[in-house]
This record gives structure tokens, sequence and C-alpha cells, in this order.
């Protein structure tokens, strides 16, 4: 009497069939991802963003232009101010007319942020209401 253990088939049969069943759990799991973070991704606060409109330096006659140099002496139009006194003077008086002209600061690439903000800074104590800054456009190196 013999007796036969396991299945009753031919072992050295080849299966066919895929097993889809990893495939499966994968895509699911990053369908539930992308249902997760796409709504975070898209959702935001709706602004008006400022459009880039690069326009050349036109420096009226009323303008006062202040120059910051690299060791943080500042110039008016062309005329060096001896002390944050002269400068707070002078804007002051230039805060009183009507219409304020405009301030440019003119800060050079090396000179220290330091500087340039304390100049801002005496506009602002002085009482002008607008400050430009004038810059270069980086050169493109080709």
């Amino acid at each position: 009497m013999a007796m036969q253990v396991g299945g009753g088939g031919d072992e050295d049969e080849v299966v066919s069939a895929i097993n889809t069943t990893p495939l499966v759990d994968v895509m699911l799991v990053l369908l539930i991802i992308f249902l997760i973070t796409i709504p975070v991704a898209t959702h935001t606060v709706k602004v008006q963003l400022p459009k880039d409109a690069n326009q050349p330096t036109q420096t009226k006659p009323g303008n006062v232009v202040l120059a910051v140099t690299e060791n943080g002496q500042v110039y008016w139009n062309e005329v060096p101010i001896r002390s944050h006194a002269d400068l707070l003077d002078r804007l002051e008086k230039t805060a009183v007319i009507k219409p304020q002209p405009q301030i440019q600061v003119r800060g050079d690439a090396k000179s220290r942020y330091e500087a340039v903000g304390r100049v801002v800074a005496t506009c602002q104590e002085a009482g002008i209401f607008r400050v430009d800054f004038i810059t270069e456009q980086p050169h493109s190196e080709d």
C-alpha cells in the first residue's frame, strides 16, 4: 500500500500566470499618496503678483541721489555728507517739499548692508515716503 503526499499533480508543471497582487498593492499605495498630496499642493491663497518691469532710471532735476561708497561714505548727489545730522537736516528740508522729490539710493556692491540701512533709516526718520534703489542688471556671462 503506497501513500501519496501532497497534491496530485505533476511537479514539473509551469505556472504561466503572473502574480499581480504586489503590483496592485503598490498602485493602491501610490494612489492614496497622490490623493492626499494633490489638494495640499493646489490649495493656495489667491494674490495678484506684481509684474516685472525694468524701467530705465530717470533722474529728474528735483530728485535726490544718495550714493553710498564701499567705505560707507554718503554723497548727496555729488556732495559728500559729513555726518548723520547733516544728512538728516537735508532730508527733513526735502521731506516738506510738495510733491516730495524721489530719493534714489545707489549703494556700492561692496559696501556694507549696515551703511545702506543707516541711509534708509535716516530717510524714514526724516519723513521721506518713498525711497528707490538704483541697481544694475547683472552682466550675462557668455
